[in-house]
């Protein structure tokens, strides 16, 4: 007969083994209603550093437009790139700018607007510490790298006198599929370390040096972060927060110690203007500002300027134009960052200089 110490672990590892399966799963869909013959469709692809707001978003729309059929898939921004392109999907959803070679091939109009923003935390397991841990801009790009591997090591205790940091090594965990989060995170550890610029470098998808833990998504890596002690990983804040993870305080361009959230998101997307970039594609890799949170980046929406009927078009650019005023309402209370009211109007104003050709 079982003791119930055995029940017990069994139980905790059938529920650790269901979490792995979860992170590997295809993606989740999202629908507001499911698709008819008469109904209108917009489907969405792409982020899944996006994918709570972009799903968010559809049931509220779509509760005020019953006749559509509204639709996400977060597979990641690569995967949604490569989807909007090929004409698979009306929206696509992206956390790294299109590049040129990607821009070529598509025909007629187009644009990237820049729908919301966030932070990318770096999150830990943890057990038996208390309180968040201080990583300096020297040492974090050393952990991803593998250079800094235990939780010992001497420069995390330094940046953490009083807490006891155990004796175990740094289980690194990094995405697998064609990432937007990862493009901005790379991005940013290019910025602030020349190891890391002349090694890995930038990109949606990199071979991770050290042996990381790989998963699909921000949901996957999260989970993975979530399940496995002394683990360290990079995901979107919400996901983050949502699961009770641990968030590091990260070390500022300015020096200074910054914890995730939406008030120190702002301050890094604004990177010390007082006006947002003109540029609506630009990417703020290691933000300026004493309360800037260092890692920061833009969701763009990539969106035709013609579909294959007037209604079509219609309906696309009138769900964009929503996001952008009506749809920022929300945006707080998921953990992202609302566009500042001039970069709002002027992404309204490029998706209105759109020219469909009906």
């Amino acid at each position: 007969m079982r003791s119930r110490a055995t029940i017990t672990l069994l139980a905790s590892a059938t529920a650790a083994a269901l979490l792995l399966s979860a992170c590997d799963q295809a993606p989740e869909t999202s629908s507001t209603a499911p698709s008819t013959d008469t109904q209108a469709t917009v489907s969405g692809a792409g982020s899944s550093f996006a994918a709570p707001i972009f799903k968010h978003w559809l049931v509220q729309y779509g509760a005020g437009h019953p006749a559509l059929a509204l639709s996400y898939d977060s597979i990641g921004s690569g995967a949604g790139i490569e989807r909007f392109l090929a004409g698979g999907v009306d929206i696509g959803a992206t956390d790294a700018p299109l590049a040129t070679d990607d821009a070529a091939q598509l025909e007629g109009s187009f644009a990237q607007l820049p729908i919301t923003g966030g932070m990318i935390a770096i999150a830990y397991n943890l057990p038996g510490v208390d309180g968040p841990i201080n990583l300096p801009r020297d040492v974090y790009p050393d952990i991803f790298l593998g250079e800094v591997y235990r939780w010992d090591d001497p420069r995390i205790a330094a940046a953490n006198p009083g807490i006891e940091l155990p004796a175990k090594v740094i289980q690194v965990v990094a995405r697998r599929d064609s990432s937007g989060t990862t493009f901005a995170f790379t991005n940013h550890l290019a910025a602030v370390s020349e190891t890391w610029a002349d090694g890995p470098g930038v990109g949606k998808k990199i071979d991770w040096p050290g042996g990381a833990m790989e998963a699909n998504g921000n949901e996957g890596v999260a989970q993975r972060i979530k399940i496995t002690q002394n683990a360290i990983g990079y995901v979107e804040a919400g996901f983050a927060q949502r699961l009770g993870l641990s968030l590091a305080w990260l070390e500022n361009r300015a020096g200074g110690l910054v914890q995730p959230n939406v008030e120190t998101g702002r301050r890094g997307l604004a990177d010390g203007a007082d006006t947002p970039p003109d540029d609506l594609t630009r990417t703020i890799p290691d933000p300026q500002g004493a309360r800037s949170y260092p890692i920061v980046t833009y969701t763009w929406a990539l969106v035709r300027g013609d579909y294959d009927s007037p209604e079509k078009t219609a309906a696309v650019h009138d769900l964009l134009r929503w996001i952008l005023t009506d749809g920022q309402a929300d945006a707080e209370s998921l953990y992202y960052v609302p566009l500042p009211e001039n970069l709002a109007q002027a992404a309204l104003a490029e998706l209105n200089a759109l020219r469909p050709q009906h």
